[in-house]
This record gives structure tokens, C-alpha cells and sequence, in this order.
């Protein structure tokens, strides 16, 4: 191992909060979020909200009360720069970089192999570089019960209070309480389930029983790697070989020799799905506020940004001009934008791309970009 690495193992204390390991999976391009996020520069390195951090760095940020710098990031290498320059502190041994997109059972599980290889101890907690949350210390306080719940024996997800019956995310349905020191709120996990129809969905809603699934989970590195072996032996063949060679010298030339091999799967299907079934997942229900910004609707909503009228502005040095009008502009030029009796308008303005849509029509983003993808014209994303 690389001593210039001193936080790399987390010494085995008395509470699990000592043995506990944050890890970032910072991936997906965000198309939704197009043209600001784009492949070369995804949503998590952008100031989404006018708050000042980039996603990215507020998600560390809000871990570092929990883990210290005992923090792992998954990204691309594309990003590397960018991530260093957003995170200066995180040590070079615990940026993982990924050669190409393998998907979350392939981020995640590397990060739990090279955590287990270090310390067969460690209980990891995964948490995206792209959401918005708050208060803080509500997120924080939830983490620290599924932490020692996990402790227990357990995969733990900590699943978020639906505000509105949401058709966007899947969901969590809790079972019985658990009886766990530290972690009033513990309960079972009954089933995951898929995203659900609006009728289903406000079903869901007026049970009480359903969770948002936030892919936020925390789980002992040996449990989280045993159900990998058993549902993906191929991934956790390959991954367990990365690991073994991280922290020595062939750490590249293993990575860059198998990480193209492994099979994209997610971790709700290699790991969480198959442990829920076997009884081995718990979950901590949360009620702080969530956010994955997965349109600009979601930004104009959580944005802190100044408004000009009815507008929101979004961007340094923003010259916008608005009359009769409603609706969000996201700038990075310094390009004259005048808005007239047009509503609920999203505009977002970059260099050499221009987005002008509605905020009700904020999720079909994505679908400019697959055809621009058809079209060739990969320059712009």
C-alpha cells in the first residue's frame, strides 16, 4: 500500500462509525441536461443550483462529517482534471478512474474490493456525486443509523419520504422494525420495486410504505462482495483482481488489461435485488429534502440563482432582459437574452450549442441528444 495514504484504512475501533468508508460514483453524462452537462463535462462538476459548490463537491462535503477524508471517488478519466481541481485533498489512491462506462456494479464494486483488500472490516457507504440534499445534518444523522445498522450484517439503503407521487424513481417498501443499537429507525427491506405507473405510484403514496429509492446504500465491503461473487462471479473475478493490484505498482496496466472485460450491470441487479431477497438488505426511512436534478424543471426549482422578473439566471456575468415572461435561463456566454411574452420557458445558452424548450417538456431533453447522436454530430455532446 502507498503510506503517503495514511486515512487509506480506517482503524478497527469500537464503533462501526470507525470502520466506515464513503464512496462517490461520479458517472452518466446527465442528457437531460443538455447542452450544459455534456460527456466531457456531466452535470456533477456544475454549480446547478447558484449555491456556490458544484454537485460534486457539496456531495464530499456533506460526507466529511461522517468518513473524514476516508473517501473514495469512482469517475472516468476524462474527468480527472476537473475532479482534482474541484477536490484538491482527495489522495491519489483513492480516485479510482474508470478506462470506460461499465455501469454501477462495476464502479461499485471495484470500490468495494479495493476497500476489502485494504481492510476486510470496512462497511462503505455509496452516495452520487449529482444529487441536492438538505439539512445536512439530517442526511448525516440517517447515514450514522445505516451504519450501524450495517453493522449488523446488512446491505442498508436509506430510503427518501415521497413528496408526490413520483412515476421517476423506483421505490423501497419497508418491512418489520429491527431492534439496532444506534439506529432507532431501522427497518426491513419487504421489496424493491420499479418505477410504477401514476395510478401505482399514488397508490404508494397513500399506504405509507414506500420510499423513494435514492440508490444510497451502506453495507460491510465482505457482504456487499459475497453477494456480487454469487449473483456476478465473472465482475467480481474481475474486479477482486484489479483490487488485489491496486495499491502496487501494476495498478494501471491490471486495470487497463481487464476493466474493458468486465459485464455492465447495475448494483440494484448484481447485489441489492438478489440480498433483498435473501433478507439481507435493511433501510433507514429519511425525511430530509432529495433532489437527483434530472432536468432543468428541477433546477429552476431548486435554484438559488437571482430572478429577473419572473426569470430565473443562472450564470456569471448573465445579461438577460425579460418582459411578460416566465421561466429559467442557464448561461454561459455573455450573450444578450431577451425573453418576451413567452412561459414557463427553459433557455440554456452555452457556446456552441442552444436549447430553448419548456419546462413541462424539461424530461424529452434527452431525446436532442440521441438525435444529434444519429445525426454525427458528436462536437456538441
Amino acid at each position: 500500500m502507498n503510506t503517503q495514504n495514511s486515512d487509506a484504512s480506517a482503524p478497527s475501533g469500537t464503533s462501526p462509525l470507525d470502520k466506515f468508508f464513503a464512496v462517490i460514483p461520479a458517472g452518466g453524462v446527465g442528457t437531460r441536461l443538455w447542452p450544459l452537462s455534456r460527456a466531457a463535462a456531466p452535470k456533477f462538476l456544475h454549480d446547478l443550483t447558484g449555491s456556490g459548490s458544484t454537485l460534486i463537491r457539496a456531495t464530499y462535503d456533506r460526507l466529511l462529517p461522517i468518513s473524514g477524508n476516508r473517501i473514495l471517488l469512482v469517475t472516468g478519466e476524462a474527468h480527472r482534471e476537473a475532479v482534482c481541481r474541484q477536490l484538491p485533498e482527495l489522495a491519489d489512491d483513492d480516485l479510482v478512474l474508470e478506462t470506460e462506462p461499465k455501469d454501477s456494479g462495476a464502479a461499485i464494486g471495484l470500490a468495494a474490493a479495493i476497500l476489502f483488500v485494504r481492510d476486510p472490516e470496512t462497511i462503505m457507504g455509496s452516495f452520487a456525486a449529482d444529487q441536492v440534499i438538505s439539512p445536512e445534518d439530517k442526511f448525516q444523522d440517517a447515514v450514522r443509523e445505516a451504519i450501524h445498522t450495517a453493522a449488523t450484517g446488512k446491505i442498508v439503503t436509506i430510503g427518501i419520504k415521497p413528496t408526490h407521487a413520483s412515476t421517476a424513481f423506483g421505490y423501497i417498501r419497508m418491512g418489520a422494525a429491527l431492534e439496532v443499537d444506534g439506529a432507532p429507525s431501522a427497518h426491513e427491506v419487504a421489496q424493491f420495486v420499479e418505477k410504477p405507473s401514476q395510478e401505482i405510484a399514488e397508490q404508494y403514496l397513500e399506504s405509507g410504505d414506500y420510499s423513494w429509492n435514492a440508490g444510497m446504500f451502506v453495507a460491510p465491503v465482505e457482504l456487499l462482495l459475497r453477494h456480487l461473487k454469487a449473483n456476478e462471479p465473472v465482475l467480481y473475478e474481475g474486479l477482486m483482481e484489479i483490487a488485489m493490484a491496486w495499491d502496487t505498482p501494476d495498478r494501471v496496466a491490471v486495470k487497463n488489461r481487464i476493466w474493458p472485460t468486465l459485464p455492465k450491470i447495475a448494483i440494484d441487479y448484481a447485489v441489492a435485488e438478489p440480498a433483498a431477497d435473501a433478507g439481507d438488505v435493511a433501510m433507514i426511512p429519511a425525511d430530509f429534502s432529495w433532489d437527483d436534478v434530472g432536468d432543468f424543471a428541477a433546477i429552476a426549482r431548486l435554484s438559488s440563482a437571482k430572478e429577473v422578473k419572473d426569470v430565473k439566471v443562472i450564470g456569471e456575468g448573465a445579461r438577460v432582459f425579460t418582459e411578460d415572461s416566465t421561466g429559467i435561463v442557464v448561461t454561459d456566454t455573455k450573450r444578450v437574452i431577451a425573453l418576451i411574452g413567452i412561459q414557463d420557458v427553459v433557455v440554456v445558452d452555452t457556446p456552441d450549442a442552444l436549447l430553448v424548450t419548456t419546462r413541462a417538456h424539461s424530461q424529452l431533453v434527452k431525446r436532442a441528444v440521441d438525435g444529434l447522436k444519429a445525426q454525427g454530430d458528436m462536437d456538441v455532446l
